[in-house]
């Protein structure tokens, strides 16, 4: 009964680290995804993901 017990342990153990590494890999590629240079920036956002400023209002200081 129990090396029946250890060996359910051990199993469950080794599935546990499979399922981690398998949602670890997951989320690598969508992180990599989403963080791939794009061929062109988007028109409101700049490349660091802040809203550009105006160049009318780059000039003044207030």
């Amino acid at each position: 009964m129990k090396k029946l017990l250890a060996l359910a342990v051990v199993a469950g153990g080794v599935l546990f680290v499979i399922k981690r590494n398998k949602d670890a890999k997951a989320e690598a590629d969508l992180w990599r995804e989403a963080t791939a240079p794009t061929e062109r920036p988007l028109a409101a956002v700049s490349a660091n993901g802040n809203t550009p400023a105006k160049t009318a209002e780059a000039g003044t200081n207030n």
